[in-house]
């Protein structure tokens, strides 16, 4: 095995309402809590890391690891538009304190797609006043904790909106296409569609990197509009995952650049970055063009507003493979992880390197990982995607740092607890930690 060097950044990372618990005053606390919810579970507790970080940031430093990424909860630190809570802000303050006494390099993220409830009622990520919104709850946070950071993160994959809004146009698309179907054969009962409507929504699933309920979040649309005025004061719910608009997409953009703006000001010492969620885009015969306008859309686009940033966050966890007519499923016989995702770790080098030729930067894998219950495949999964990231570092590439996720088997969005991540599993009636081998294993690379 090949260490990295000793200033390599060797962690694992975490997002704020994925392990915290109790996020009460969020958008996503609320849509849990509705009727007409697309998650197939609320988080409550989650894995109370909330009360419960020392003991994870101890098992980590135990395991060697020498960094750990987490996110900071706007919807904690700002409750209600333009509160600020003090009593939330020392207790991340004693998050990265911890860190520090046990050797661990904190790396904050700001914004990892969860928001404040009271932010949703006034247009959501939609609405230009969330640049200026942003901007204030970055001031107030870096205020506080900034002169304790070398490292942070904006916004956690800036790009996952336009994503998700691909992926249902694609969705749509096959809708339609197997109603003309049906049609024309006059064939289908009503059983037989629904099976092949769920089957289709959970292909679709596994080409974004994030837990969602595709199918959910297409049906029942109206009722949910309803149920949204009584929760949120407005009929569309425009969360950070939502399907994003050309105009939110720019919003997200314009509000990194004011967020890095705020940070260089009051904290010049901090390296400043965003993270975007990358496929390793490999075109069949015929789809090169499409693969092309992915990659322009999934990445490139984003550059102008990433080229005074000093690092970028790259987060993989597959391929795409692309044919003449778009985005294709994993070949058959593929192995799947539980995510419905191609389980090919070399995808990892693959983008590292691509990303490579246009941001001349520091990169920091922020996230990589598999969800699965057996955990020898996380360990390979591990060493084959380090491998590619120690040869592109072989070959020159200013990778920095390499975060695993997860730390802890956690809360997947809306997909529930039934994704397990994590190099520690949970036992969420007693929040009792086991760490897994993989944790171990990471812990090795260390130099």
């Amino acid at each position: 095995m090949d260490k990295f060097s000793t200033d390599f950044l060797l962690g694992a990372a975490t997002a704020a309402h994925q392990v915290e618990g109790n996020n009460a005053n969020s958008d996503c606390w609320a849509m849990e809590q509705m009727e007409h919810t697309s998650y197939v579970e609320p988080s409550l507790d989650a894995v109370d890391h909330y009360h419960r970080y020392r003991e994870d940031i101890r098992l980590m430093a135990k395991a060697g690891l020498n960094a750990y990424r987490f996110s900071v909860e706007w919807a904690r630190i700002e409750p209600r538009e333009g509160f600020f809570d003090d009593k939330e802000a020392e207790h991340y303050l004693d998050v990265i304190r911890c860190c520090r006494e046990y050797g661990l390099e904190p790396v904050v993220t700001l914004h990892h797609f969860s928001s404040p409830k009271w932010l949703i009622g006034k247009g959501g990520w939609e609405a230009e006043s969330t640049i200026e919104d942003f901007a204030r709850y970055v001031r107030y946070t870096i205020g506080k904790l900034g002169d304790q950071l070398h490292y942070v993160c904006t916004i956690n994959e800036a790009n996952m909106g336009i994503q998700v809004a691909a992926i249902a146009k694609r969705y749509m698309l096959q809708i339609q296409a197997q109603a003309a179907r049906a049609q024309a054969a006059n064939a289908q009962d009503s059983k037989t569609q629904g099976s092949e409507t769920q089957s289709c929504g959970k292909s679709s699933d596994g080409t974004v990197q994030v837990g969602i309920n595709l199918e959910k979040m297409m049906a029942g649309q109206q009722a949910a509009a309803e149920e949204n005025m009584k929760v949120f004061g407005v009929e569309k719910v425009e969360n950070f995952t939502s399907m994003r608009t050309p105009k939110g997409d720019k919003i997200v953009c314009r509000a990194h650049e004011a967020a890095r703006a705020v940070i260089r000001e009051l904290c010049p010492q901090i390296k400043v970055g965003l993270t975007l969620s990358l496929h390793d885009i490999q075109p069949l015969a015929g789809g090169e063009e499409k693969a092309r306008r992915e990659w322009e859309d999934e990445f490139l686009h984003y550059l102008p507003y990433l080229q005074n940033d000093d690092f970028l966050g790259v987060q993989n966890y597959t391929r795409s493979l692309m044919g003449p007519d778009g985005s294709l499923p994993a070949p058959e016989g593929a192995e799947l992880t539980q995510m419905n995702y191609e389980f090919y770790p070399r995808a990892l080098e693959n983008v590292i390197r691509r990303v490579a030729m246009d941001f001349k930067k520091e990169l920091i894998v922020t996230e990589n990982g598999i969800a699965t219950a057996d955990d020898g495949r996380r360990i390979a999964f591990i060493e084959q995607a380090l491998a590619g990231v120690q040869s592109c570092i072989r070959d020159g590439l200013p990778v920095k740092g390499y975060f695993h996720w997860s730390l802890l088997d956690n809360f997947e969005w809306q997909k529930g607890y039934s994704m397990t991540f994590g190099l520690i599993a949970v036992d969420r009636k007693t929040q009792t930690r086991q760490p897994k081998e993989s944790l171990g294993f990471l812990g090795e690379y260390r130099g």
